[in-house]
């Protein structure tokens, strides 16, 4: 699923100013246990204009359902939600917290 919908956003085939010029990443999909949901964690290249991305991609979600439904092999298309993925700015917090002197001091 996460491949399908990387390389539909990776060839341009949606027609949207906004999803034309970024690039997006899909860093994960996950799937409801009956797979008729599927919450699609997005981020732009540089973390810019978030909503603006999300709003599009929303807008669109008809389109990418389809084409999404074309590319798997699933008996039914899922319910498509997309997400920002907020991950990598937990990770950066945990390192931060992690290069604190006081950490540091505990950690050795």
């Amino acid at each position: 699923m996460r491949h399908a919908i990387s390389d539909l956003l990776n060839r341009g085939v949606i027609h949207d100013p906004v999803l034309e010029t970024r690039v997006i990443t899909v860093p994960e999909v996950r799937m409801s246990p009956d797979l008729k949901n599927a919450t699609v964690f997005i981020v732009p290249l540089g973390g810019d204009s978030i909503e603006d991305v999300l709003s599009a991609l929303r807008h669109h979600v008809r389109f990418i359902r389809g084409e999404v439904a074309k590319a798997v092999q699933l008996r039914n298309a899922p319910h498509l939600t997309f997400q920002a993925d907020t991950s990598f700015d937990e990770a950066d917090k945990i390192s931060e917290l992690l290069a604190r002197p006081e950490v540091r001091r505990d950690l050795d």
